[in-house]
Parts: structure tokens; sequence; C-alpha cells
């Protein structure tokens, strides 16, 4: 396509202003390990909060969603459910309080707390640097892999070459402008280029939505849509049929294997209570709750995090959607096998006028640059603090981390670029991470929690049998259906496949860890009883419990886990009303589009007294 001046024009202004905000701050970052890392915890809660939404608001995943509401229509809302995104819940309820209170700088750092420093300590310290750096090379590689094919489809100029595709190209350029400001700048740089983008998407959003809806004839698209698709609650099987109107759609909803959505809801619920109650993994969510000045605001940036990101990203993602149903639909049915992760692209090129069509450019580029630049500074403060600092260098002077850490954010983004070289597609990455590499981190980080006789040896075992299961068991899957089950293929599909492999590997985990914690150690006692009157988890600490207040009669142990489980359950109520509240009213059904916002404000009234105003007592 060819921009207009003025598209190009605000994209440039965009990346100016961007990169020169980002060297301007970075001169507080350069003090020493603690502001490079966590900004010095100076940074207010809200900031943070607006700097995690902007983070988590990626090109990648909005062309995801984009795609998954075009073909699955309003069930679409439940199938983020696969990462689990209520993960970030339990976190707003409690698991936040418990993060900050340590003190620590890195979720490496936090282990040690948990484990202490002999033998077995050190192993799982080794364990979560190396599961970090894996992580977050794989989502420098979904990154990479979206703002690839979302540039390329934008943008008219044909960049490819004898090695590199014109996708990977782009990717390449985006990826070094971001990191320019990214490395320099540290936490300081990555929050306030992060607010600042934040507002960009804000406005891209309502820019878009004001464009989309704009002359609809809601009835005449409402009896175009197929069967099914207006159909928001959840049941045994998908029940969306194109039909001969469109069944390339039909063939992706097999491939992907969510036509059995029952099996598919009570799976992704049972991961998701594993994977959310082990905690954010290692990486940018981790570091803006250690950032947070105290532990009760540790808490409230990541309700502010749910409050201020999915009502603007589903507004975008609906809109976007709307605009691809009215104009873009006549070319996906001309095509033999679409690509439905590139609508987005395509809509934004093709459809959206010239000015808007800047805007909304800018502001996908800043999802990107937010998303990219979270995950690079969380990479080398494993690598930095908790293995160079820790093993190699332990007295060199705070510059000199500083430096270091320069130079190992290029490294994990060059590792993670060339990781998005091979990758598939955005889908195939995303249940990868979600499932497989989340399957392996569930079991260790769950015990942790709960359980005082876990001991570093067994989340060293239980952690590696993950990563070693999560390399393996998806291909041994995927072997096997094709093989035994070809009857049975859409079972097997892409997404109850993935979720299926997830609790095999959770299983293997699971053994490893608890065979692991039995056959060696109890953990030092000593470092149980810091930990414990530090961080107060409820769960099964009663042996601990006894030894703290021998020393201290008057430590109460943590009873909040009803009130806990009350708030995740209206929090993720609460969730799910922001994300499909937005598709409802821009889709033209304003009576259920009020009741999600009913839905949403009870739930807030209700948080305010079981969760909010009791701060003040849980997070001291």
């Amino acid at each position: 396509m060819n921009l207009s001046t003025i598209d190009i024009l605000i994209i440039l202004a965009y990346l100016v202003v961007i990169i020169g905000l980002g060297f301007w701050i970075s001169k507080k970052a350069s003090t020493n390990i603690q502001s490079y890392f966590l900004g010095g915890n100076s940074i207010k809660w809200y900031w943070l909060g607006f700097s995690n939404s902007s983070g988590m608001f990626d090109v990648s995943g909005t062309a995801f969603y984009v795609s998954l509401l075009f073909v699955y229509g309003f069930k679409a809302a439940w199938l983020p459910w696969l990462w689990p995104i209520w993960n970030q819940i339990f976190v707003m309820v409690f698991l936040a309080i418990w993060i900050r209170r340590s003190g620590a700088i890195t979720g490496a750092d936090w282990i040690t707390k948990r484990f202490g420093e002999d033998r077995g300590g050190k192993l799982s310290h080794m364990i979560v640097i190396f599961f970090a750096i894996i992580s977050v090379i794989g989502f420098i590689g979904y990154v990479f892999v979206g703002i690839g094919k979302f540039a390329a489809n934008i943008l008219p100029w044909d960049l490819s070459n004898s090695v590199l595709t014109n996708e990977q190209s782009y990717a390449f350029i985006i990826v070094a402008l971001t990191t320019l400001y990214t490395v320099k700048g540290g936490m300081y740089s990555v929050v306030a280029t992060e607010v600042l983008q934040y507002g960009i998407l804000v406005v891209s959003c309502v820019l878009v939505v004001t464009y989309a809806v704009k002359g609809v004839d809601y009835q005449a698209l409402h009896q175009q849509l197929p069967a099914g698709w207006s159909s928001f609650w959840p049941e045994w099987k998908l029940n969306i049929n194109w039909g001969n109107n469109f069944p390339q759609a039909n063939a992706k909803i097999s491939e992907d294997g969510f036509v059995w959505f029952g099996a598919l809801m009570m799976m992704m619920i049972g991961k998701g209570i594993f994977a959310s109650l082990a905690g954010p993994v290692p990486g940018f969510d981790m570091q803006r709750i250690l950032s947070a000045r105290k532990p009760g605001e540790a808490a409230m940036l990541s309700g502010f995090t749910n409050l201020v990101l999915y009502i603007p990203l589903f507004m975008m993602v609906s809109a976007l959607t709307l605009i691809g149903f009215v104009y873009f639909m006549p070319v996906l049915r001309g095509q033999q096998q679409p690509d439905f992760e590139v609508i987005l692209s395509q809509v934004v090129s093709n459809y959206l006028p010239a000015g808007i069509r800047g805007v909304v450019l800018a502001g996908l580029l800043a999802s990107f640059m937010s998303a990219f630049s979270a995950f690079v500074n969380a990479a080398p403060a494993y690598l930095v603090n908790d293995f160079y600092k820790k093993y190699l260098r332990p007295n060199e002077s705070p510059r000199h981390y500083v430096k270091c850490s320069y130079l190992t954010s290029v490294s994990i983004i060059l590792i993670g670029c060339v990781f998005g070289l091979f990758a598939h597609s955005l889908s195939s990455l995303t249940l990868w991470i979600s499932s497989a590499l989340y399957g392996g981190y569930a079991a260790a980080n769950v015990l942790k929690w709960i359980w005082w006789r876990f001991n570093g040896y067994g989340y060293f075992a239980g952690m590696l049998a993950g990563l070693i299961a999560a390399t393996f068991v998806p291909g041994f899957m995927h072997w096997l259906s094709a093989v035994y089950f070809t009857s049975y293929a859409s079972l097997f599909g892409s997404g109850i496949g993935t979720l299926i492999s997830f609790f095999i590997i959770l299983v293997i985990s699971m053994s490893a860890s608890i065979i692991g914690c039995l056959l060696t150690p109890a953990p030092d006692r000593q470092v149980l009883e810091s930990f414990y009157a530090n961080t107060r988890p409820w769960g099964f600490w009663k042996p601990v419990l006894q030894w703290v207040q021998k020393v201290n009669p008057s430590f109460e142990p943590n009873r909040q886990f009803k009130w806990d489980m009350l708030n995740v359950i209206v929090g993720i109520c609460w969730q799910m009303s922001m994300v499909i509240m937005p598709v409802f009213f821009v889709f033209g059904y304003m009576a259920k589009g009020f009741s999600a916002l009913a839905v949403c404000v009870t739930c807030m009234i209700i948080l305010k007294f079981t969760w909010f105003d009791r701060l003040k007592i849980t997070a001291i």
C-alpha cells in the first residue's frame, strides 16, 4: 500500500519522540543495578500499572485476538483462558503481596529467599535463571513474528533479500529501533515510554472504533453472521457453522481443535488454576511487582493493570474485526487457505482513512515496542544480577553491572530474533508458550508457595523435568495423533492437543518435584522461618508456624484463604465482563453490552469491600 504523507509524518514523529524520551530518561537508570532493573523502587504504582498494561497490549496478541474473534465470534472471549489471562487476578488478590514482601530484585533472587544458599538452593536458583532466559527468548520470538507479519502487510517497501523474507527484514529493523532506548534506559526508560505508548494506544482505539461503527447497518450485519457466532455462553460443542458461505473458517476451527468446546473449557480451567497459582513467570510482570514501593502498591498496580488493559484492548480488537467483516470478507472468501492472522494488518492498511491510519499504525507500533521493551528489560536482570554478579564477579562497581546489562540485552534480543525466524505462526508460538512451557513451570512453583517441606532439590528436579518434557511431549502428541488417532483429529488439534500436553508435562514435573523433595533433606529451618514470617503465605505451613510462634508468640498466620478465593472468583467475573463488554457494544448487541457493564460495576463494588479495603490488613 502507499502511505499518505500525513501517515508517514505521524509514524516518524512517534519514533523520534519515543526514542528521544527513552534516551533522556536513561540517565536515571545508569546509577546502579537497582535503578536499572527496578527503577530504584521509587516509581508510583499507577505508572507501573499503565506500563504493565502497555506491555501486555502487544501487536502479536492483538492480531491473534482479531483472528479468534473473526472465526469464533463471542465465544472467542473464553479462548484467552488458554494463557490463562486471569492469572492477573491471582496476582492482584494475593500473589503480588507475597512476592513484593521479599525485597528481591528478580524472580531468581526471590527463589534464594525461599530455598536458601545450600546446594539445593543454588540448584533451584540456577534452574529458574535458565527458565527465565528460555521464556524471554520464546516471547521475543513471538513478538518478532507478530511485528514482521504486521509491518510487511502495512508498509509499501519490499525489503526481502537472499537471506531474509520481507517480514523478517521489517522485524529486524523495528527490533533494532526499539533496542536503542530499551537497552540504554532500563526500567525508568521502559516505564516512561510505555506510559506514553499507552496514551497513543487509547487514542488509536477511540479513533478506530469511531470509524468502525459509523454508518453500520447492524440489522443487516447480524443477519449475515454465521449460525452460533453471536452466542456467548460456552456449550459442550462449539456450535458455530460457517456453512458453504465460508468453509475455510470451518476448516480453521477443525484445525485448531476447538470443536469440543466443553472439554476445552474444563481443561483450560484446570490448567488456569495451576498456572495462576504458580505465580507470574520470571519476566516483565514479575519485574513490575518487584519494582513497586510497597506490597500493597504491588497489589494495586496489578488490579489497575486489569482495569486499564482489557476494555481498550478489546475495543480495538472488536473494531478491527468489524471492519474486516464489512470490507475484507470478500477477499478472504476468495483465498483457498486464508491466513487469519493478517486480518489486522490488511484492515489497517486498506480500509482505514489517511490520518486515522497513521495514528493507529503508531498505536500498534507502540504496542509492539511496549511488549518488546518489557521482555528485554526482564532478561538481563537474571543473567547479570543472578548469575554474573552472584557467581562470577560479585565485587564490581555498579556501573560495571549496568554495562554488562547492555551487552546481555543485545545478546538475548539476537537469540530471540533467531528463534522467531524458525517459528511457523503466532498461533503455534502462543500455544507452545502457554501450554508446554507453562506446564513445565506450574508444578514446582505451586508447591513452593503451599508446602513447607518442599526444598530446592525438589524445585530443581521438577523444573528440569518440566523443561525436558516441554521439549519432547508436544512433538510426541502430534506423532501419536497422526499415527493412532487420525479418526479423532479434531480432538487432538492444536487446541485440546496442547492442553493435553500441558497436563502430561504437569504430571511429569509434579512427580519429579515430589520425588526429588522426599529423597533429599528438608529445607534449612532458619531459611523457612525467615521466609514464612516475611511472606506469610497460606497453605501447609503448620510446623514452620509453630517454630515462628516459639520465637514470636504474637505472630498470626495468614487466615485470608477464604477471602482470597472469593476475590479470585469475583475478580475473574470482573475481568471477563471487561473483555466481552466492548465486543458486545461494537457489534451492536446493546442489551448484552449493558448486562456486561452491570456485572463489571457490581464486581467492582464487591471488590471495593472484600479486597481493596482489606489491603490495609493483608498487605502490611
